[in-house]
């Protein structure tokens, strides 16, 4: 007997199966950018979009959002039937995503991802699947160490230094171009 434990492969499962109901093709989710850049300890927004069929909304909606690290799956995001699951929501990521409610409407998933850390760093992925459509799209997050205060200190040092020499070195050439000029 197979037993499948996890969620992620439960889910792929179920999608591959509804696959054969759907109008495959013309239902396609986009990301806004492929690979994106943060610091540590700062917030950035990740966002997808969906092809909303006009004048219908979907009798289903089913958007499963996670980040993929080597063969580890951690959930984002989950939306069954247009309404979040925040209990399947991987712990790492409780109370740091926030999403947009208003444009899942308009055929876009904005999450905007809260404290981040660098093993928040890794491939995104989200997976929309509607009654007239399934598909996913995939971005990459680099999230780099926060610069210590001491390294924040020595820029600063390092800029006001040279900022100060260039000074010196103006003022000394407009004294010299007065001495050469009076003697000249």
């Amino acid at each position: 007997m197979f037993a499948v434990t996890s969620p992620w492969l439960c889910w792929t499962l179920l999608s591959v199966s509804l696959v054969g109901f759907t109008c495959a093709g013309s239902f396609v989710v986009n990301v806004t950018q492929t690979s994106c850049q943060a610091e540590e300890n700062h917030n950035i927004t990740l966002e997808w979009t969906f092809t909303v069929e006009t004048g219908r909304s979907p009798t289903y909606l089913i958007i499963y959002c996670d980040l993929v690290t080597g063969n580890k799956s951690s959930l984002l995001y989950h939306v069954h039937n247009g309404a979040e699951v925040s209990e399947s929501q991987d712990e790492k990521f409780s109370g740091r995503v926030q999403s947009d409610r208003d444009a899942l409407r308009e055929g876009r998933i904005r999450l905007q991802l809260c404290r981040l850390r660098t093993e928040d760093s890794g491939q995104y992925r989200c997976e929309v699947n509607t009654d007239y459509g399934l598909s996913s799209a995939n971005c990459r997050l680099t999230v780099t160490a926060a610069a210590s205060q001491e390294e924040r200190d020595w820029k600063i040092i390092i800029i006001v230094l040279t900022a100060a020499a260039a000074l010196v070195a103006l003022l000394m050439c407009a004294l010299l171009w007065s001495v050469c000029r009076k003697k000249c």
